[in-house]
């Protein structure tokens, strides 16, 4: 994990001093900004491994940030704010986030956070391509084409799809979605994993009703249906 870069984006210096400490003691070597600017500056210079992105930031918010950032890279990012709202939460999700730690908060957690995060790329990191059926979902350019019709999906639809169609057959519960796609667990929060499978049905299935590709196992979870890869 030592060598591993991360960047602390928050206009508080304090926050950013104390998070700072506890990264540098975990190894890991840490940018800093203030503003949505310099954030995006150093992102795409700097190619930090992971990103600790405060919402409320001056200039460029950290939303704006994040929305940026996910057009052209897939690099983790842990939304750091005072807000504590499910709809606060979900907005950062739905634009790609991973993570969510709302103020205040102990800098022990964000740096087990940031651990956790980090542990789980090499796993994740499989082909760039996987295909099935007439399904094909190119991770590299974050790109899913059902039959040559490109999908239009949403990152956490993505993020989903990439998890089901990684393991076909296999069945994940609402709690391993939420681990696996998003990173991300909070009480009450598994039930939002149904929204989200649903939509991803209607850009999917020929027939969302009656799915062919993402089937419900009723009191468990979902799973991505094993289709020949010649159909």
């Amino acid at each position: 994990m030592t060598g591993k870069k991360v960047l602390v984006v928050d206009d508080d210096a304090k926050t950013v001093e104390l998070v700072k400490l506890y990264l540098n003691r975990d190894g890991y070597r840490v940018l800093t900004a203030s503003d949505g600017i310099e954030a995006l500056r150093l992102a795409r210079e700097g190619h930090p491994d992971l990103i600790v992105l405060d919402i409320m930031l001056p200039g460029v918010d950290g939303l704006t940030v994040c929305r940026a950032l996910r057009a052209e890279s897939d690099v983790p990012i842990i939304m750091l704010t005072a807000r504590t709202t499910d709809q606060d939460k979900l907005d950062g999700l739905d634009l790609g986030a991973d993570d969510y730690v709302t103020k205040p908060f102990s800098p022990r957690e964000m740096a087990a956070r940031v651990r956790a995060i980090l542990r789980r790329l090499p796993g994740e990191r499989g082909p760039d391509e996987i295909r099935c059926g007439g399904l094909i979902v190119n991770f590299a350019r974050h790109e899913a084409v059902l039959q040559g019709r490109p999908l239009n999906l949403t990152i956490v639809e993505f993020k989903l799809l990439g998890v089901l169609v990684r393991e076909p057959g296999r069945v994940f519960s609402r709690a391993e979605l939420i681990e696996k796609a998003l990173g991300y667990d909070f009480e009450g929060f598994d039930r939002t994993i149904d929204v989200h499978i649903l939509n991803l049905r209607r850009k999917l299935e020929p027939d969302p009703k009656n799915p062919r590709y993402i089937k419900t196992v009723y009191g468990v979870g979902y799973k991505l249906a094993e289709v020949n890869s010649g159909t």
